[in-house]
């Protein structure tokens, strides 16, 4: 069931109804959305509902094993557990096929049957909830949940099929208490729901029927300039895709009185790579630095051994997208930049900077020391917090501003032009037809006829919305509340029926991180 059809406005209607007048009684509210968390999952094949049911019974019996006896076997048994459920249907062919490939060039036969395995929707998402819920009661992070609060959690229809990835520490402390409808963020919702909807429909499903699939499906028939076009697009494509379903879900999440977290934050005005997976996905980033990178060791032991940790990092969040060598290589690529853009920095830094520790306020005394970092520095020094000591600030002359802003832009668009990039592998079926829109890039002169106002039209509006600050959204929320009743519902109804408008004009595609 996909959020922008009339099938999924009837559900919802129906679910809001009722779990607003079954709030009050929690007995009856968490049965009911957790029945409609799995008619909504099981809408296209029923089946996976015991996939879903399967991993929230063994997590949850993991969970209480761990909270009882505290043994780590148990976490690595779980983990294990949820990797090869998630292996077997997401990688069981890549990699039967790989090594078939292999030993065909070896002249051997394959010792591994290849099989066609169903991918259920969305099993990445649950999946990785799932470790976090496990790996956050091995922490005492959270104590385990009761079976039905944690199904619940598992199978909430909003982020159930592609996330955000909500943590358990979250999202089950809401369900303690009844939601009040009084603190519903009434317009915030709408705003992210209609949003979602106008990137959805009218911008991402318009740039990608338009231009993107038909290049991207034969790129050795395009134009240069239609390939270039292309690349912009498919970075304004999935922006627009991806944030709209997370938008969507934030605001239909809000509708039925929960909070998540946000999940983009302008990731296309980044200055540096860092900051664009801060901003990007950024609850799979959290989650790919807690589950991954911190436990490596982060960038606790070295230099060379903070860079392996963001490759294998990168490269395993590459994985997770896709069993495909395209996705591979495209973490790959963000691993070795994030490590280079690292390095950068180091030198840039230079020897001169040294670290210092500053004692914390008195109020401040339960905080845990940071660790230090450098040779001849203790590990941690109790009460006080190690920083990297800085020249003495100097007074500002009004010369060096401009050029700030002008490496500033600069780095804005190394870090994009660097994204659109390795866009190209992410879009692609697999390396060969990457290749072909490279090579096609600057080799193929030529008209373009499917470079339409209308495509570029959407491309510089969706790009605008990827750079339009938090701030501006909170004034077009004020004044929408701040509107007569009148006025806002001929608004909403002529926004509501522009967007429905345009899908009945054409079928709405899947989101695309759908198949992740």
């Amino acid at each position: 069931m996909i959020f922008p059809t009339i099938e999924f406005a009837a559900f919802f209607a129906v679910v809001l109804t009722l779990s607003w007048l079954l709030m009050p009684y929690p007995r009856w509210w968490k049965p009911t959305i957790l029945a409609a968390s799995y008619l909504f999952y099981g809408y296209a094949d029923a089946r996976f509902v015991l996939l879903l049911v399967a991993s929230t019974l063994f997590n949850q019996a993991a969970a209480v094993a761990l909270h009882r006896l505290r043994d780590r076997r148990i976490l690595v048994v779980a983990i294990v557990g949820d990797l090869g459920l998630l292996g077997w249907f997401k990688y069981y062919g890549f990699f039967a096929l790989s090594v078939d490939q292999a030993l065909h060039g070896l002249g051997l036969p394959a010792p591994l049957p290849l099989l066609q395995v169903a991918l259920p929707i969305g099993i990445s998402f649950f999946t990785f909830q799932a470790i976090s819920y496990v790996v956050d009661v091995h922490r005492g992070v959270t104590a385990p949940a009761p079976l039905l609060d944690f199904a619940v959690y598992e199978a909430f229809f909003p982020h159930l099929v592609a996330g955000p990835i909500v943590r358990a520490s979250e999202f089950l402390p809401q369900l303690t208490t009844p939601r009040d409808p009084r603190r519903v963020p009434l317009y915030r919702a709408v705003l992210l729901i209609l949003g979602g909807l106008v990137k959805k429909v009218v911008l991402a499903d318009l740039i990608a029927t338009r231009l993107v699939d038909p290049v991207f499906a034969v790129p050795a028939q395009h134009s240069s300039a239609e390939i270039l076009v292309a690349v912009y697009g498919y970075a304004v494509q999935i922006y627009c895709d991806f944030s709209a379903y997370s938008d969507i879900a934030i605001g239909l999440a809000l509708l039925l009185g929960f909070r998540f977290p946000d999940n983009f934050d302008r990731p296309y005005v980044a200055h540096s790579l860092q900051e664009f997976w801060r901003r990007w996905h950024m609850t799979l980033s959290r989650w790919l630095r807690d589950h991954i990178y911190l436990p490596l060791g982060g960038s606790r032991a070295g230099r060379r051994r903070t860079h392996l940790n963001l490759m294998i990092t990168m490269v395993l969040g590459g994985l997770w997208h896709g069993a495909s060598w395209t996705f591979v290589l495209w973490g790959a690529l963000h691993g070795a930049a994030l490590a280079l853009e690292r390095h950068l920095r180091a030198r840039q830094r230079g020897p001169a900077e040294h670290l210092v520790t500053i004692p914390l306020p008195r109020q401040d005394a339960s905080v845990p020391a940071a660790t230090a970092v450098g040779r001849g520095v203790p590990a941690s020094l109790p009460g006080y917090v190690v920083v990297p000591a800085r020249e003495p600030t100097r007074e500002p002359t009004r010369g060096p501003a401009p050029r700030s802003r002008l490496r500033t832009w600069i780095a804005r668009l190394a870090v994009f032009h660097f994204v659109c990039a390795t866009w190209v592998l992410f879009r692609a079926p697999d390396l060969s037809t990457a290749g072909q829109v490279f090579a096609r890039l600057v080799t193929a002169p030529g008209p373009a006829p499917l470079v339409t106002p209308a495509v570029l039209a959407a491309i510089f509006t969706g790009l605008a919305t990827a750079a339009v600050p938090r701030s501006w959204w909170v004034v077009l929320r004020c004044r929408l509340a701040h509107l007569a009743l009148g006025p806002q519902i001929v608004l909403l109804t002529t926004t509501s029926m522009i967007i429905y408008h345009v899908v009945g004009a054409q079928a709405v595609s899947p989101f695309i991180y759908f198949r992740f």
